[in-house]
């Protein structure tokens, strides 16, 4: 088995997901972070306001593309003893990559990314 295997219907739901919600900008690209003021925002942060994810709701770092989801990055935290998942949103390669270095800037915060595909695999074929 992959290591990670694309599913399009996961896509799929996610982008009905973010269609269906209320994305609230909380800080735009070059702003400072709140708690950390050495680290500096790559692109525009926000989250989906009537959703469940951390307490305001998914983060979604928002790129100079578009209203297209780009991929998913979790994240598992040390300090908190959190694991969560961020949503970039139409996000270029580069931009991508800026997000993935200020989310690894510490030894207690790493990521991983999840790029979005279109491959449906064998198991992701539901009866009805």
């Amino acid at each position: 088995m992959k290591s990670f295997e694309n599913n399009a219907y996961f896509w799929q739901k996610l982008d009905t997901l973010f269609l269906s919600s209320q994305l609230k900008i909380v800080k735009n690209k070059g702003e400072h972070h709140s708690d950390f003021p050495n680290l500096i925002y790559p692109v525009s942060y926000g989250h989906l306001e009537d959703t469940n994810g951390n307490a305001e709701g998914i983060s979604v770092y928002f790129g100079s593309q578009g209203q297209t989801i780009t991929g998913l990055v979790v994240a598992v935290d040390i300090l908190k003893k959190t694991l969560d998942v961020k949503a970039l949103l139409g996000c270029t390669e580069e931009e991508v990559q800026d997000v993935l270095r200020f989310l690894n800037q510490t030894d207690f915060q790493k990521t991983v990314f999840l790029s979005k595909g279109s491959e449906i695999p064998s198991w992701g074929v539901t009866d009805n």
